[in-house]
Order: structure tokens, then C-alpha cells, then sequence
């Protein structure tokens, strides 16, 4: 493994599924430190590049967190799509992984 990928991704959007973080070029340790962003981060739903955190309007959101071990580091610009990233590395894909969290606002976050 040259690299890691990681998306997170909320299907249950009213829109359609909602990107939160697309990180390309994650080196494969088997530690990051939090808070830190090691690799190249895409543009989200919100059309910002980094991480957008959950917040979802209304009911239960389900939230998968995918991690693709990748056989190169790819050539890919700061702030690229989820589509450009999966473009670019469905012929370098090892390994992947995800894990589903499901996360719902208590009311009183609405106000």
C-alpha cells in the first residue's frame, strides 16, 4: 500500500448523498494524530475543500466512512470531486473498508 483514500459520505441527505470529506494521498501509517489532516482534501457538497461536519436536518443519518488502500500516490489536485477521485483511482484500488455511525440532532441543536 502506497496510499490510503478516505470518504465520508451521508446517503440519507434530502438532496442526494452528501460528501462531508474526500482525503486523497493519506500516508499508510498505522496511526493519525488528531486533528491533523495528512493528506489532500477534495471539495465536499458544500463546494469547500477539507472536512464538513454532520449535521443533519431532520431524523437519523446514516454515515459510511470508506478507506481505500491504493497501489500509488495520485496526481490529483487540492480540491478535486469525489468523481475525479474515483476517476483517477478505480485501477489502483487494493483494499477497501467502511464502517456505517448513524447520528440524529437532539431538538434542542435545532434552535
Amino acid at each position: 500500500t502506497q496510499s490510503l483514500d478516505l470518504l465520508l459520505e451521508d446517503p440519507d441527505a434530502p438532496g442526494g448523498t452528501y460528501d462531508h470529506w474526500i482525503v486523497w494521498n493519506i500516508p499508510p501509517t498505522t496511526r493519525i494524530e488528531e486533528d491533523s489532516n495528512p493528506g489532500i482534501s477534495g471539495s465536499n457538497s458544500a463546494d469547500r475543500t477539507g472536512y464538513r461536519s454532520p449535521c443533519p436536518p431532520d431524523g437519523s443519518h446514516r454515515y459510511f466512512f470508506s478507506v481505500y488502500a491504493l497501489d500509488a500516490e495520485l496526481d490529483l489536485a487540492p480540491g478535486a470531486t469525489k468523481a475525479e477521485l474515483k476517476k483517477i483511482m478505480k485501477n489502483h484500488i487494493l483494499a477497501k473498508g467502511s464502517v456505517m455511525a448513524q447520528y440524529e440532532r437532539e431538538c434542542s441543536d435545532l434552535n
